[in-house]
């Protein structure tokens, strides 16, 4: 059984990993990184790789990222403390912790009820009172609480949903993978509050679980 001290230690460890090798270079960041259980959001079996650089199994299909690719998303959606921000694709809950450290209110939408119910636990148990967890279709958003600051959509989209950019604030930032199911780009769309148009910017390729839902995959 491996102590909290020594998980403590695996969790510095990462974060020098992110800085050094993958070029992670957001200070706040970084310090989210450094404070978030990992291994509070991986299978009990699994908690002694929860802070290696590889993505891990949270069972429905689904999967926790690498934490590279989280820091990555996270670093390009640029977080400031006064953000309300939307996420699509809960998961287990560490991409919505990480959020909750930086931005003022986070509302994450999770497809699978039985995650969504296992994130609300996780994260209410660790004390994130500024996130809300509900388990419905990501791809439509969350209007009632729109508009958002910042969207992140943590799942492989062939497209990003029209409810997604139509929910974006004046200024807003979306990131999400595009592509096919097995292969995607992670791309940013910016708001241009002044020409009032979206900027598509086309990054890195990554690897997700595909976004199921009513503007993104059919479920197989």
């Amino acid at each position: 059984m491996i102590v909290a001290s020594e998980f403590a230690y695996q969790r510095r460890r990462m974060v020098r990993r992110l800085e050094k090798e993958f070029g992670v270079r957001d200070a706040r960041v970084l310090a989210a990184m450094g404070k978030v259980p990992r291994h509070r959001f991986v299978r009990p079996h699994l908690r002694s790789q929860a802070y290696s650089l590889h993505a891990l199994p949270i069972g429905e299909a689904q999967t926790i990222s690498q934490p590279s690719v989280v820091a990555r998303m996270t670093e390009l959606l640029a977080v400031e403390p006064e953000h309300g921000v939307l996420e699509i694709g809960t998961g287990s809950g560490y991409q919505t912790a990480i959020l909750g450290e930086l931005a003022r209110r986070v509302f994450s939408l999770e497809i699978v009820p039985g995650l969504a119910r296992e994130a609300i636990s996780r994260l209410r148990d660790l004390g994130y009172d500024n996130v809300k967890v509900q388990a419905f279709d990501g791809t439509l958003g969350l209007a009632q609480a729109a508009p958002y600051d910042r969207i992140l959509v943590a799942a492989g989209a062939p497209a990003a949903p029209r409810p997604l950019l139509a929910q974006l604030a004046p200024g807003g930032r979306l990131v999400i993978p595009e592509g096919g199911r097995d292969v995607q780009q992670l791309v940013v769309y910016d708001y241009d509050k002044l020409a009032q148009t979206v900027r598509r910017r086309v990054g890195e390729e990554v690897r997700f679980v595909p976004l199921v839902g009513r503007h993104g995959w059919d479920k197989e």
